[in-house]
């Protein structure tokens, strides 16, 4: 296969597609380098905090019910709140690079059938609206002996469309029109109070219906998937009605499907969101994964590379794995048993070094199962190869555009991740503009250019 890659020609900017949902906390790592240094390695833009502590204090952070447990109470009394596990959370991820994407609401109640605790909509809208001011003076403007971190993005609940009963639904036991009415309420009081601030919703379950027949099985029945897109287009008539008329900074959504459906379903959403006038909204898209089967593989490690190259270019403006605890099922990036890094996790690594030279440049040549973005700065740049195409593939890279190239004075660092190598730096593999290797299947290929030292 040939590719050239014209570090001149600017496309755009490299897009925080590395973000993740949480962080690799368990109470021994609070204050020493532990797996959060990991992240700082990895240059992690984005935490989003839902679903937030698990089996470490999960009673504690980030939700409403857990900073503020007794709704009964006064939202302008400091006592009332319960800060101490968040700010903690929140101190080592800003102290590790990573801003958090603060959902304000609740965690999923997956045994909700047994009983439901705090997925039921507000007592009180414009109470439960007080109350997230709190949260935010707190955090961004040093309330109740609070902090300034700033934090631009506050997500209105999560995943209100789950199911389309109440009685089934685990996180809103309520109607669309109840959270609807939530919405309203609470981002227009929000953005009123912090015009500086970027709020936003809700978490979709995301657009599982525009594909094939094979996604009424993942996500449980054809009329639940056609509920997500219902729901969607319902919210949307609302908040954008003369009546309502609300603000929506950002828009987020989920999907667990591969990759060719993300990219279609980021074309839908932004398509869109455009008809109806939100054409500044940002996409977000804050939970994805490519199942927990796969994790701790060279072919997992190569599909979320994968993803995060192919939804580059998309209209997405950010991407938030799920998920970076420490754990089982969907905590892909570290193993449980001994806290190491599984492959994965340099799928992160490889696409911030794109993030950090900024630019993307045009890259001619491909074929499908191969993703690859390229990005640079005009004295040095990086390509990103993933091979998921299901064989070894050769592999001619002409450079152009970098200092050097005219006089051939470049050289090429290969970083390599696959069944074989966890981010296993080779040799040069030339030197010269024009470059040759052998890409094996499920690889995560990082490759650097500079001028020849």
């Amino acid at each position: 296969m040939d590719i050239t890659i014209d570090y001149k020609n600017i496309c755009g900017e490299i897009k925080p597609m590395h973000g993740v949902n949480n962080a690799p906390f368990v109470p021994k790592d609070y204050g020493n380098p532990g797996l959060f240094q990991k992240m700082k390695e990895a240059g992690i833009p984005f935490s989003r905090l839902h679903d937030t502590g698990g089996d470490w204090g999960g009673a504690h952070y980030v939700d409403i019910a857990n900073v503020f447990p007794d709704f009964n109470a006064d939202p302008e009394k400091i006592e009332s709140y319960d800060f101490a596990f968040t700010d903690r959370l929140m101190e080592e991820l800003v102290k590790y690079g990573m801003e958090p994407f603060y959902r304000l609401g609740c965690s999923i109640e997956n045994l909700q059938y047994i009983k439901a605790y705090n997925i039921y909509p507000p007592k009180d809208n414009l109470k439960w609206a007080r109350i997230c001011e709190g949260i935010i003076k707190h955090y961004n403007r040093g309330w109740g002996n609070g902090f300034h971190y700033n934090i631009r993005y506050w997500e209105i609940w999560n995943e209100p469309d789950n199911m389309p009963d109440p009685e089934e639904n685990p996180m809103w036991k309520g109607t669309m029109e109840q959270y609807f009415a939530l919405y309203e309420t609470a981002s227009r009081y929000l953005k009123q109070t912090f015009p500086e601030i970027k709020i936003g919703g809700y978490a979709s379950c995301g657009f599982y219906a525009l594909s094939a027949a094979d996604y009424s099985e993942t996500a449980h029945s054809s009329s639940r998937v056609g509920y997500f897109v219902e729901f969607f287009h319902k919210y949307l008539d609302y908040i954008t009605s003369a009546e309502h008329s609300c603000p929506l900074d950002f828009f987020s959504f989920h999907s667990y499907a591969d990759i060719a459906d993300n990219v279609m379903y980021a074309g839908y959403a932004r398509e869109q969101l455009d008809r109806y006038g939100l054409r500044e909204t940002e996409l977000i898209f804050n939970e994805w994964n490519a199942g927990p089967a796969l994790r701790g593989t060279a072919e997992d490690a190569a599909r979320i590379a994968g993803m995060m190259c192919a939804l580059q270019d998309t209209p997405i403006d950010a991407c938030m794995y799920y998920d970076a605890w420490v754990g089982s099922s969907y905590c892909g990036l570290f193993n449980p048993i001994d806290k190491s890094v599984f492959k994965a996790y340099y799928a992160f690594v490889c696409f911030n070094e794109l993030y950090r030279l900024k630019h993307q440049v045009r890259v001619e040549g491909g074929a499908d199962g191969i993703y690859r973005v390229a990005a640079g700065d005009g004295e040095q740049g990086a390509l990103l190869f993933i091979n998921l195409t299901g064989k070894s593939i050769p592999l001619d890279i002409a450079v152009k555009g970098i200092s050097g190239w005219e006089e051939g004075g470049i050289e090429a660092e290969l970083y390599r991740t696959d069944r074989e190598h966890e981010f296993e730096q080779s040799s040069l593999i030339g030197r010269g503009n024009l470059f040759r290797t052998e890409v094996p299947q499920e690889a995560v290929y990082l490759f650097r250019f500079h001028k020849l030292q």
